[in-house]
């Protein structure tokens, strides 16, 4: 009782120093920070704010007021939702500034960052399991396995729910209602009908077969259309409709929205980059070398990967091998240097935990994580892994290098190099490649990496 009392004292006298809750726009909180966006940023006074009793620090950066509590920062935040309440629209704030590059990335930034702890554990998780199996300690079928594997994966499979959620409050419309449109684009029996034998239909527009778990943009895209219809919906609906009206309106509008336009959209921006870019890896195995290594991390940030899956499922099953998956095993590998050299560069204890956590995730195959706490943060980060990553893609496409088995990412790809015949220049071509692409993106990262960003 006593800790919650110091939580609660500690949150009133935060929300007092920052002007009280007719000053904060929104909150959200990180690992060990208070994530403030004022309406006036100019009414907090920083010292005044240090001497409180349990603050750590205090930075003002990238439209936020970040007040640095600690690893107690989940229950600190909880006594400020308690004190300042639900918050309604106001004006814009200080988060509009800067280049649309840069307030786009910014955007998705808050988007993901509330759920980088649980994918740094899922990627820890599936890693340790994926030993286990190796070593056979335990199989597949064990319920521990099944038990864990759905501890690990669930964030990225249900992702379009817990980003709608992240979306809605930072498109300022309902939280709910948004993580509601991402159910939607994941309920079972709707991809199930839509993936099925007989082709599906709105009031007679096809929907295209799709699955839109583990993806990021169309309920960001999405979840941004239905802000626009909830701000529309209650300027002219009566006020004592608008809790049943506005959220029946915005799912009846945008859920058909995000199966009829927004998905297709996005297959086939894929569909074209995907001839395209394997038209290229055709014409010369380095050059595709160099574009997979380099950019297949933006291709799947972007949810422009999904055409690539089948061609690359197809070439394993069919020939037994495929190349262009050899490539794309060292994307893993570029993003763990990166990680590595942020980590290094960075001075700021949370930085540098955020950033070995991350290494780790990336190592054990999940990289959303790097992707979404550095590499969008620090763009020249990102630079560091596309040329690591379009290095060692292109020497292991000169080399000619084979993917054998559909296998697991970072540690967990290198079993996949074997040729069945024996180890060959795909083995230790690899192993040296990843080891180029990890230095390279590492050293670069490190001197890249902005400490103040």
């Amino acid at each position: 009782m006593a800790k919650k009392n110091n939580y609660s004292q500690l949150a009133q006298e935060v929300v007092a120093a920052v002007g009280q809750k007719e000053n904060i726009q929104s909150v959200t909180n990180c690992m060990t920070r208070l994530r403030f966006v004022l309406k006036d940023d100019c009414i907090p006074n920083e010292e005044e704010i240090k001497a409180i009793p349990g603050v750590k620090g205090v930075m003002n950066k990238g439209g936020q007021y970040q007040v640095i509590i600690g690893t107690h920062v989940n229950e600190v935040i909880k006594e400020v939702e308690n004190i300042i309440g639900v918050q309604t629209e106001s004006m814009p704030s200080r988060e509009n500034e800067g280049s649309l590059f840069d307030r786009f990335f910014k955007m998705i930034s808050g988007c993901i960052m509330p759920i980088i702890g649980p994918m740094i554990a899922g990627g820890i998780i599936k890693g340790l399991l994926t030993l286990a199996v190796t070593f056979e300690l335990i199989a597949k079928t064990d319920g521990v396995y099944l038990v864990l594997y759905a501890a690990s994966d669930a964030v990225l499979y249900f992702m379009p729910i817990i980003v709608g959620f992240s979306a809605g409050k930072v498109f300022r419309c309902n939280p709910y209602v948004t993580a509601a449109i991402g159910a939607a684009l994941v309920y079972p029996d709707l991809v199930a009908a839509v993936n099925g034998e007989q082709a599906l239909n709105f009031l007679g527009l096809p929907i295209e077969a799709a699955t839109y778990s583990s993806t990021l943009f169309p309920i960001i895209l999405a979840s941004y259309v239905a802000s626009w219809i909830e701000r529309i919906a209650k300027s002219i609906i009566p006020q004592m409709l608008q809790l049943m009206l506005v959220p029946t309106l915005v799912l009846m509008i945008t859920v058909p929205l995000s199966w009829l336009a927004i998905g297709p959209v996005m297959n086939i921006v894929s569909s074209v980059l995907s001839d395209f870019v394997v038209g290229v890896f055709d014409f010369s195995p380095i050059i595709g070398g160099i574009l997979f290594g380099a950019f297949w991390q933006v291709m799947v940030l972007l949810g422009l990967h999904a055409a690539f899956i089948p061609v690359l499922i197809n070439n394993i099953v069919t020939m037994g091998s495929d190349p262009i998956n050899a490539i794309l095993g060292l994307t893993v590998w570029e993003l763990a240097g990166v990680s590595l050299g942020y980590a290094l560069k960075m001075k700021d204890p949370e930085k540098k935990s955020i950033g070995f956590g991350a290494m780790a995730s990336c190592l054990c195959g999940v990289t959303e994580p790097t992707i979404y706490t550095i590499a969008l943060p620090q763009i020249k980060c990102f630079a560091a892994a596309w040329i690591g990553g379009g290095l060692a893609g292109g020497i292991l496409g000169g080399l000619g290098a084979r993917l054998y088995a559909m296998v697991g990412d970072g540690f967990f790809r290198i079993p996949g190099m074997i040729n069945p015949d024996g180890l060959d220049i795909s083995f230790y071509g690899f192993i040296a490649c990843a080891l180029i692409a990890f230095v390279v993106s590492a050293v670069l990262s490190y001197v890249l990496a902005n400490r103040e960003a």
